[in-house]
């Protein structure tokens, strides 16, 4: 396995998986709006693709043996994403997903908390929808990684842990992950399969 896709691969998680992969020396179709975001690398293929195109993105992903999706679920189809990777016949979607859809108590998510921000609400939404949408597909291999409710710039550690449907947080009480971090996770789970059709979750 060693062509991957990214969609979304300008933003600030995309561009620390395009790093990641190119890191691990996997051949990388970065899959973006606007492809002058992103400079030429050895081993990185950029297509401009407008996700509205679901002909132009099922073209796109034609070949790859994983295409990871790494953009805003606000306005977004749940169908935009799945049906061309299905189309194209990729066997693995991995979404990165959002923290608002971990429980922070049985039964009760972060994005049914009463200080939850307003401001985030409606993306927070939108990925929550994603992933139950994802959890009545019964074709596709998907993964669904939830950050922790803090998604930052930061350092590549390689030392965090893993969760599924509980929201993380560290000895202090931070639920927080880098994006560098997050990378390798991913990445773990692309080469290491652990999470078949399952959400799981990565924190400090």
């Amino acid at each position: 396995m060693s062509k991957i896709a990214i969609i979304g691969a300008s933003g600030n998680v995309g561009t620390q998986l395009v790093a990641e992969a190119l890191r691990r020396n996997y051949t990388v179709t970065a899959i973006v709006r606007d492809p002058s975001k992103l400079g030429q690398r050895p081993g990185l293929e950029l297509k401009a693709v407008d996700l509205h195109d679901e002909q132009a993105l099922q073209s796109a992903l034609a070949g790859q043996s994983v295409v990871i999706s790494s953009v805003r679920f606000n306005g977004l189809n749940p169908a935009a994403i799945i049906d061309p990777v299905k189309a194209a016949h990729v066997p693995r979607l991995i979404v990165v997903g959002g923290a608002a859809s971990l429980d922070v108590a049985p039964g009760k998510r972060l994005l049914d908390s009463p200080h939850f921000p307003a401001a985030y609400k409606a993306e927070a939404t939108a990925g929550a929808a994603f992933l139950d949408t994802l959890r009545q597909e019964r074709e596709l291999d998907w993964t669904f990684i939830s950050p922790s409710a803090e998604f930052v710039d930061g350092e590549r550690t390689g030392h965090f842990r893993l969760g599924h449907d509980d929201l993380l947080t560290d000895a202090n009480g931070r639920s927080w992950i880098s994006y560098q971090d997050y990378a390798i996770a991913l990445f773990d789970e692309v080469e290491k399969p652990a999470h078949s059709r399952q959400r799981f979750t990565v924190g400090y």
